[in-house]
């Protein structure tokens, strides 16, 4: 294998190294007789669950120890990881995580923001941004991001929207962007970073679906090359670790050592051995042959592109999207299809490749499909695609006419998400809650973004989607009724505008 090495100021890194991997295959290796956790001593307590995983995968399912380290303060083998991983993504630190992206999110929210503090945001955030706000008691500015009318889809964050955020708000500690969107929408992030330190604002990337960028070519640019602060990158998404992994980066201007306080406010203390050395073992296998995996990506997503355009009815799009103010690049790996046209919902195409064809993607919506597709994929599987696609235009196809016709709809703000989350509250049936604040989440889950988050006024449009979306089968949370035929609002009724 080669050894590739990468240069960041004085320090030079062997990305063939994999400490904590090679720390915990020489644990395993052992003898060890185990008097500590987990209780299954390595699968000989519960035989069942060894069978299931295979013995190998449960030796390795251990305790923090000193050969090993401990992720709430690595001071050996899990910081050599670490240490690695920032050389790789050019981080001045990278910090393992093993609650989600959803953790690194929150960590870099209450890491940048103290109650009371403002954040200049996109509303169509992942729910973990808005529950930062929920615990921490920062205040969101929100940029209403750009909708692109025919996929019903919000795109990105317009410059001169973020600079009247600015000018309205020039108290705001940090930004938070997006980038890329679930459906492969990039924002100019340069541009943003530039802004925003002008005027001492920390620059947070939400980048869970972008680690490709990384270690591919010609794709749009990372975080960290755009001068971000930090960055949250879901490894396990487009990385190769296991689900659940994620790597929080950290920039030269902020103070890693706060930060690594702020994530063990919510990190678990018994950090997964599993997921750890998989972050450990997938940035290697980035370092040293991401080039070639993401081109192999990005020609595979192109090919199922063309091919699923000359079906007919469908719209696969990508960089034809790109127009400078909204959408500044767009991620080729990226197989994000409109169905609407054909006359069924994103959901509908997505449940009837699973039950009929034995195919299972990533998302449908109300008038989209994702698909996510990497070098592990092999053409056979992209062939089965393309077909199923084009028979379920054959044989389920209709006319489009009475359908919803957007995705994404701007909140009307009334109170602060941690104010209307912990305020009084009643429960009322859907249909009579026009006019009254929400008192918790409603979202379709993927991908996540709220259709209503705390303190966001519920409007007869609002209730219109959540039916239309129920109907169509997709799969609603964030509501403490489990069916959303009723929601939390705020009590007493407060008076509102448009109410």
């Amino acid at each position: 294998m080669p050894v590739t090495i990468f240069n960041i100021g004085e320090r030079m890194a062997d990305q063939n190294l994999a400490p904590l991997y090679e720390a915990l295959s020489e644990h395993r290796n052992k003898r060890m007789a185990h008097f500590d956790v987990p209780g299954h001593k390595g699968g000989r307590g519960n035989k069942e669950l060894k069978y299931f995983l295979g013995e190998d995968c449960l030796r390795a399912d251990v305790n923090s120890m000193k050969p090993l380290d401990n992720l709430c303060h690595p001071v050996s083998v899990i910081k050599e990881a670490q240490e690695l991983a920032a050389e790789a993504f050019g981080a001045k630190e990278a910090m393992f995580i093993v609650n989600g992206t959803t953790a690194a999110v929150q960590a870099m929210i209450m890491s940048a923001c103290k109650a009371g503090d403002k954040i200049i945001m996109p509303r169509n955030v992942h729910r973990s941004a808005i529950n930062a706000l929920v615990v921490c008691g920062a205040i969101p500015v929100y940029v209403n991001p750009g909708v692109n009318k025919k996929l019903g889809i919000s795109l990105g964050m317009n410059i001169e929207d973020i600079n009247a955020a600015i000018a309205a708000h020039p108290e705001a500690k940090a930004i938070l962007v997006n980038n890329p969107t679930y459906y492969g929408i990039c924002s100019d992030l340069k541009a943003i970073v530039e802004l925003a330190h002008a005027h001492n604002m920390l620059v947070l990337v939400d980048e869970a679906h972008g680690t490709h960028f990384y270690f591919g070519e010609n794709l749009p640019v990372n975080a960290m090359a755009a001068g971000a602060d930090m960055a949250a990158v879901s490894m396990h998404k487009t990385g190769g670790s296991l689900t659940q992994s994620s790597i929080l980066l950290v920039g030269e201007q902020v103070n890693a050592d706060y930060v690594r306080q702020i994530i063990n406010l919510t990190q678990t203390t018994s950090g997964s051995y599993l997921l750890l050395s998989s972050l450990d073992l997938a940035r290697r296998n980035l370092s040293l042959n991401g080039k070639e995996m993401f081109k192999k990506t990005v020609d595979f997503a192109s090919y199922a592109r063309e091919e699923i355009n000359n079906i007919g009815g469908y719209y696969a799009y990508g960089s034809e999207l790109i127009d400078g103010k909204y959408i500044h690049d767009f991620d080729s790996t990226k197989l994000s299809v409109y169905t609407r046209d054909i006359g069924l919902a994103g959901i509908e195409v997505y449940d009837l490749l699973r039950d009929e064809y034995d195919i299972q993607i990533e998302l449908g919506d109300i008038g989209n499909i994702l698909a996510i597709v990497s070098a592990g994929d092999r053409n056979l599987e992209i062939e089965r695609l393309i077909s199923a696609l084009s028979e379920i235009k054959r044989l389920y196809g209709k006319d489009p006419g009475g359908m919803f016709d957007h995705e994404y709809i701007n909140p009307i703000v009334e109170m602060l998400p941690q104010e209307a989350f912990y305020s009084e509250k009643k429960m009322l049936p859907l249909e009579n809650c026009e006019g009254r604040i929400c008192g918790e989440f409603a979202m379709c889950y993927p991908p996540g973004i709220p259709i209503l988050a705390p303190g966001e006024l519920i409007t007869k449009e609002i209730i219109a989607y959540i039916k239309y979306a129920k109907e169509k089968g997709c799969f609603m949370t964030g509501t403490q009724d489990m069916a959303m035929d009723n929601i939390m609002v705020i009590e007493p009724a407060v008076a509102v505008f448009g109410a």
